[in-house]
């Protein structure tokens, strides 16, 4: 019996053996593990710095750029409103001008029958400015020939 009593010590000598083994193993096994996602973090860790880098860098430019279109549409404002300007003084001359044209049209509704006298009388005065000028002799047009002077001297 008392060897009985040795062999189970050796099965489980043998057997916490195997279980050390087998431990060690699955050790050595997570070890790699924790070893290749020590790495994998660390390159994610510079990854993420590179990114929060250029995160950082595209904000600044984001803020410059909507400073600048800021002060360009506040120059935009004063074109703008020098436009409406300039329109509301076009919509003025415009009304300025049918307020003149509708009076002298007006007027000359009115005073139709004095300026179709005035008419005539300009086309009297026209024919007979045209019949002074056909009794008036005709002056020659042209060059006008000049023959030297001949001296008497002999």
């Amino acid at each position: 019996m008392e060897n009985l009593l040795y062999i189970a010590a050796i099965v489980a000598a043998i057997a916490f053996l195997i279980l050390c083994v087998s431990l060690a193993m699955t050790l050595f096994s997570v070890k790699k593990t924790l070893e290749t996602v020590s790495e994998t973090m660390d390159g994610l860790t510079t990854q993420l710095e590179g990114i929060t880098k250029e995160t950082a860098d595209l904000l600044h430019k984001t803020n410059s750029l909507a400073e600048d279109i800021q002060h360009k549409a506040e120059k935009l404002n004063s074109v703008v409103d020098a436009v409406k300007g300039v329109g509301d003084s076009v919509t003025g001359l415009t009304s300025s001008v049918r307020r003149v044209s509708d009076t002298i049209t007006t007027e000359a509704e009115r005073n139709g029958d004095k300026i179709a006298q005035v008419v005539q009388w300009s086309n009297v005065v026209i024919d007979i400015v045209g019949k002074v000028k056909e009794r008036q002799p005709k002056k020659a047009a042209g060059w006008k020939v000049y023959k030297p002077a001949t001296s008497k001297k002999k």
